[in-house]
C-alpha cells in the first residue's frame, strides 16, 4: 500500500484516480500538480466542475446536454429540422460537430440496448424519439450508432418501428467507412465525415450483411 504522508493527498488521489482511464499514478500526477497551482486556479477548476454538475440541462428535444432547457443546436433557426442524427451518447454529437459536416439535429439515445449490461429499450431514450417522429415533420432518420452488435440492435429496433408506423420518414445509417466494432467519438474527422455523408437507407444495409 502506497503511503502517501498526507491524509488530504491521499483522498484527492483516490478521488481522482475515479475518472475513467486515470491509473494510481496518472492520479498522484495530476494530484501533485493541483497541489502547486494557485489558489485562484484552483479554485476555479473546482467551481467550474462543481457548476457543470448543479447547473446543466439536458435538452428537452435531444437529449443533449446545454445550458439551457433547449440546447443550442435546437435552438439554431439554420438547422436542418427535418433531419435527425440519432447517436448513442453526447460524445457521438461533438464528434459529429467537429466534422463541420451536418447541418440537422440529434437525438441522443443515452446507450444501446445491451440486455448483457441490462439495458433495455425502457433504459433508453427511444420513447422520446418515437414521439418526436409523431410529432414533428422528420423526413430522415439517420442511424449513427457503433457498428456493435448492440449498435446495430438497436438500429434495427428502431428501424422496424419506424416501418410498422405511419411516419413517411427514410431511415438511413452512416456508411461504414469505420472499422466493425467502433466507436464514432474515436474516428477521424475526415472518416466520420465521409461515413455521414455516404449514407445508405437502412434497408440496403441489412442485405450487405
Amino acid at each position: 500500500m502506497q503511503d502517501y504522508s498526507s491524509k488530504l493527498l491521499e483522498n484527492a488521489v483516490n478521488q481522482i484516480a475515479k475518472l475513467p482511464g486515470i491509473g494510481k499514478r496518472t492520479a498522484v500526477r495530476l494530484a501533485l500538480y493541483l497541489l502547486k497551482q494557485s489558489e485562484e486556479n484552483v479554485c476555479a477548476f473546482a467551481s467550474a466542475i462543481l457548476a457543470m454538475r448543479n447547473e446543466v440541462f439536458y435538452c428537452t428535444s435531444c437529449h443533449n446536454i446545454s445550458d439551457s432547457e433547449q440546447c443550442e443546436i435546437c435552438r439554431d433557426l439554420k438547422r436542418n429540422k427535418s433531419l435527425v442524427c440519432v447517436v448513442q451518447d453526447i460524445r457521438d454529437v461533438i464528434a459529429i460537430e467537429n466534422t463541420c459536416a451536418y447541418n440537422g439535429v440529434y437525438h441522443v439515445l443515452g446507450g444501446v440496448i445491451s440486455p448483457m449490461n441490462g439495458i433495455g429499450v425502457a433504459e433508453l431514450n427511444l420513447q422520446s424519439l418515437f414521439e418526436r417522429l409523431a410529432q414533428e415533420s422528420v423526413e430522415e432518420l439517420i442511424l449513427a450508432l457503433p457498428s456493435t452488435t448492440e449498435g446495430d440492435t438497436t438500429g434495427y429496433y428502431i428501424f422496424k418501428h419506424v416501418q410498422s408506423s405511419e411516419y413517411p420518414i427514410k431511415v438511413t445509417v452512416i456508411a461504414r467507412g469505420l472499422s466493425v466494432g467502433d466507436e464514432l467519438e474515436y474516428a477521424d474527422e475526415i472518416t466520420l465525415s465521409r461515413s455521414l455523408l455516404n449514407r445508405i437507407e437502412f434497408e440496403f444495409s441489412i442485405m450487405k450483411k
